[in-house]
């Protein structure tokens, strides 16, 4: 049986890779007694997979990642052992097995949503530009056709339109929220939206100036254009 498992990463974890976050599952797994599925081979490993992996720096509370089991105990005691075996700073929130033709997590993902604040530092050094002048550039940019970037891989750099990848951007309360394009097709990360917008009020981006939090991570709903949470593509019924 295949679960998919949602979890959170808060507090001192931004700090943590994304390969400490594998290992810490992998053990976690072990720790609650939990009977998941081994592939067959010379070197037998846990059969499991994470949906788009955060960098660092960045907390969230909708990460997920699929697993195989050979039996299953019952949802609130599947998440239970889970979270007694490891730390509140990892917590699972939820579980659902998955039917057979179901997407696995990373090639599932297509929307991110975060939620940006600025940090103690930042308030020190940004407080005027993030009262004043964000409101209004945030609008603008959402106003436009077209924004054109040079975005980065690791091969190249080129002019990329990342309009059609901002679904909503908005300033609320003090915080920019934003639901972005994700996935391993087409990736926006919420650094890049920050860098554009420092760029147009006249100051430079400094990632230790933003808190930056994921708040849900996103399939294609049922072919009307919306968004589900990757946790809906099973049943909480087991």
């Amino acid at each position: 049986m295949k679960v998919r498992v949602k979890y959170s990463k808060t507090g001192p974890l931004k700090f943590i890779s994304h390969l400490d976050v594998m290992r810490y599952f992998q053990k976690n797994i072990r720790r609650a007694g939990l009977d998941i599925a081994y592939s067959t081979g010379l070197s037998p490993h846990q059969i499991i997979s994470f949906a788009a992996p955060m960098p660092l720096m960045l907390t969230s509370e909708a990460e997920y990642f699929d697993a195989e089991f050979r039996s299953l105990p019952s949802h609130d005691d599947f998440v239970q052992r889970l979270n007694d075996a490891g730390t509140p700073l990892m917590k699972v929130w939820d579980a659902a097995v998955l039917p057979d033709k179901a997407m696995n997590s990373m090639a599932a993902v297509t929307a991110s949503s975060y939620v940006v604040a600025l940090t103690e530092r930042g308030l020190e050094e940004l407080a005027a530009y993030w009262g004043q002048n964000f409101p209004d550039e945030v609008t603008r940019l959402m106003a436009e056709d077209t924004i054109v970037v040079i975005k980065k891989t690791k091969k190249k750099e080129e002019p990329t339109d990342i309009r059609p990848m901002i679904h909503t951007l908005e300033m609320t309360n003090g915080r920019i929220r934003m639901l972005l394009a994700a996935g391993s097709k087409v990736n926006l990360r919420p650094e890049q939206i920050l860098t554009e917008l420092c760029r147009r009020i006249g100051c430079e981006y400094d990632r230790f100036h933003y808190d930056i939090h994921r708040t849900e991570t996103y399939m294609d709903g049922p072919g009307d254009g919306s968004f589900l949470p990757l946790i809906e593509a099973g049943d909480r019924d087991f």
